[in-house]
């Protein structure tokens, strides 16, 4: 039986944003020397759209919230196994306004750049397994 093609184009949108986040992000490291406060940032968005597109997908609600460990609970509530991976993703919520505003602390480097990367990358890619074909970019 096919999917409801309103909940397929749904779940499709947010599994876009949060891939072009994470373009956005691998086109930042071409820069001299690396946005890394804009990686940071955009892969703490990658991650939370792809988490917002699994709880869409399994119809599942969620407020308007950056926090990473709250939307992780709920899909660990339907796939237990993504437990670990998305504890270890956890940390990046602070990116969502970490470095974004004048005075806020040094700008992370570009160790800190990747491990963030690198984790949204696992998260998006451990979702995206998880979903039906239709829905992938």
């Amino acid at each position: 039986m096919p999917h409801d093609p309103a909940l397929v184009e749904e779940t499709r949108a947010w599994i876009l944003k949060a891939a072009q986040d994470l373009r956005a992000a691998d086109h930042e490291f071409s820069a001299e020397p690396p946005l890394t406060a804009d990686i940071v940032f955009h892969a703490q968005q990658a991650v939370e759209k792809t988490i917002k597109g699994f709880l869409t997908w399994h119809g599942r609600p969620f407020r308007k919230t950056h926090n990473l460990v709250e939307l992780g609970e709920s899909c660990v509530a339907i796939d237990a196994e993504l437990e670990p991976l998305l504890r270890k993703a956890a940390p990046l919520t602070e990116y969502a306004w970490r470095f974004r505003y004048p005075g806020d602390p040094a700008e992370p480097d570009t160790e800190e750049a990747e491990a963030a990367h690198n984790s949204a990358r696992k998260v998006h890619e451990a979702l995206l397994a998880r979903l039906p074909k239709e829905v992938r970019t």
